[in-house]
């Protein structure tokens, strides 16, 4: 919630470039925000961050792992899908989503957001040991679309009339993976981009494989 005030203050800004993604318009609507992502993380369905930059703490976004999947524990038919065996809070997830990302428009083109990623991958894939990480756009989003892509990540397809857009519109969604395999081409692809804009990135908040008090920022170099 200490992120509400500066997420209010990213969300106002170019609220037109929002069309696809929710952003909190608001001090009110920003922790309502929070509190939602808040309490999916409190059943191991989500693991939500801000997006700080260290220099001046200045909250230029946000992103979150989501759709937790867990293969742990006794085998259940029909799987019970995004249901952690155990504690939630300390459930160690084997595949994930990284999504309900919006960063401020003067931070784009920043490499704020390949910054971001690469944190996220390298504790999905080095720290927790996830087996796919998924990222998805919605087909009409090609600002999205094409900033995943220049991640490395591999195109799976496009899932027609998947699911009701922000805007009402039945929309197609756009579907990208990275695999436990691939991780290191794509790693080297991210660091890459990196190198040419930036120093490398600080370390991921809280690197142990639990993920119970992990929420809250991640700090961009």
């Amino acid at each position: 919630m200490r992120h509400a005030e500066g997420l209010a203050r990213a969300g106002a800004q170019d609220r037109a470039a929002y069309a696809f993604t929710p952003v909190p318009d608001g001090l009110e609507a920003a922790h309502d925000y929070i509190g939602r992502a808040l309490t999916d993380q409190a059943a191991g369905r989500a693991l939500p961050f801000a997006l700080v930059t260290p220099a001046d703490g200045r909250v230029v976004g946000s992103t979150r792992f989501l759709e937790l999947d867990y293969w742990r524990g006794p085998v259940v038919w029909p799987p019970a899908t995004g249901v952690p065996y155990g504690d939630p809070l300390t459930a160690v997830p084997d595949a994930a989503e990284i999504g309900n990302t919006w960063i401020t428009g003067s931070a784009r083109g920043t490499g704020a957001n390949a910054e971001a990623k690469l944190l996220m991958l390298r504790h999905a894939f080095e720290t927790w040991g996830v087996r796919r990480v998924t990222l998805r756009a919605d087909a009409r989003n090609t600002r999205s679309r094409a900033a995943i892509e220049r991640l490395g990540a591999t195109c799976e397809g496009v899932r027609r009339a998947h699911s009701r857009g922000l805007d009402g519109v039945v929309r197609d969604t756009a579907f990208y993976s990275v695999l436990h395999e691939e991780w290191p081409t794509v790693r080297s692809i991210i660091e890459l981009r990196l190198s040419a804009t930036a120093r490398p990135p600080a370390s991921f908040p809280h690197p142990h494989r639990t993920h119970g008090d992990a929420a809250g920022r991640l700090l961009l170099t």
